[in-house]
C-alpha cells in the first residue's frame, strides 16, 4: 500500500473508477487471491476474518481500506448497504472493479483516503495494517472519514506467533508486526477499543497441525509448494473458512489479532 498521494475528490465521499477490461493478478506473496489450491490456507484464513466482521457491517456505508483483489470487499457488499474499496495498486483497482460489480474501487493511498470526512460508517482494514509505513498517519485518516462514533474494525498477523523471536517480520512484505496491546495503543489517541479477538485454528485444522509434525504452518513453510507431498497438497486445498474460529478467549496466542474500536 505505500505509494505517493493521492488527492481527494473535491466533492462528493465515495468515488468510484470505472475499467472496461478485467486485469489478472499473480500471486506475489504480498496479498492472498481465491482460487489458487496451494495458496487456499492464506486464502480462507482471511476468509474467516471476511465472516466475521459480517454482523458488524449490516446495513452500513463500508469503506474497505488495502482491498486488494477485491473478493473481500464483495463479501462485506453483501451485508452493507454500500462498499467503497481502496487500495494503491492500481492492477488491483482495475480486477477488483471489472470483478466484483456490487463493490465501488478507488484508487489511493491509505493515508491520504479519497473520501471526505465522516462518509463512512464502517473503516474494514484486514491484514493491511502491517503493511504500511505509516501507521498512525493511516489510523487518523480512519477517524477522520468516519462519522461520529464510527467503527473500525482491524485484523494483523500476531507478532507474537506470526514472526516468533524475531526483530524482524517473518514476511518481507511487512513493516511492522502487532502484538494485541501494541494494536491498542496505535488505535488509542482516535479510537477506543471494544473488543480484541484472536483467530485460532478450529478442531479440524488443530488435527491437520497433529498430523503433519505439530504445524501445518510449517509444513508449507518447509518447502516450495512444487515439491509438497500430495497428503499435504491435498490437507492445504481442503482449508476452509469455518475450520478458524474467533474468539476473545486466549488472544495473545492467535494466529491473528481482530479488534473492533470506536471512534471517539
Amino acid at each position: 500500500m505505500p505509494g505517493g498521494r493521492n488527492a481527494r475528490p473535491a466533492g462528493g465521499g465515495l468515488p468510484a473508477l470505472g475499467y472496461g477490461r478485467p486485469v489478472e493478478l499473480t500471486l506475489t506473496g504480498e496479498r492472498t487471491l481465491p482460487g489458487i489450491a496451494v495458496e487456499n490456507y492464506w486464502f480462507r484464513r482471511h476468509e474467516a476474518a471476511y465472516v466475521a466482521v459480517l454482523p458488524w457491517v449490516r446495513g452500513a456505508v463500508v469503506l474497505e481500506a488495502g482491498a486488494g483483489e477485491g473478493y473481500g470487499a464483495a463479501m462485506l457488499a453483501a451485508a452493507a448497504r454500500r462498499v467503497v474499496a481502496v487500495d494503491y495498486d492500481e492492477q488491483s483497482c482495475k480486477h477488483a472493479a471489472t470483478s466484483y460489480g456490487d463493490v465501488r474501487v478507488a484508487r489511493g493511498n491509505l493515508v491520504a483516503l479519497p473520501v471526505r470526512g465522516g462518509a463512512v460508517d464502517v473503516v474494514a482494514n484486514l491484514q493491511v495494517i502491517e503493511h504500511l509505513w505509516d501507521q498512525p498517519g493511516f489510523v487518523a485518516e480512519c477517524a477522520r472519514v468516519l462519522r461520529p462514533a464510527g467503527t473500525l474494525i482491524v485484523t494483523t498477523p500476531n507478532r507474537i506467533t506470526f514472526s516468533p523471536g524475531r526483530d524482524t517480520p517473518l514476511n518481507p512484505f511487512h513493516t511492522r508486526e502487532l502484538n494485541a496491546a501494541e494494536l491498542a495503543e496505535l488505535l488509542a489517541p482516535h479510537f477506543d477499543v471494544v473488543r480484541m479477538y484472536g483467530i485460532h485454528h478450529g478442531r479440524r485444522l488443530r488435527r491437520l497441525d497433529r498430523r503433519f509434525g505439530g504445524s501445518l504452518i510449517d509444513a508449507q513453510l518447509a518447502a516450495e509448494p512444487a515439491v509438497w507431498h500430495p497428503d499435504l497438497r491435498h490437507a492445504v486445498a481442503g482449508v476452509r473458512a469455518a475450520d478458524f474460529t474467533v474468539t476473545e478467549a486466549d488472544v495473545d496466542a492467535s494466529l491473528d489479532l481482530f479488534a473492533v474500536a470506536v471512534k471517539r
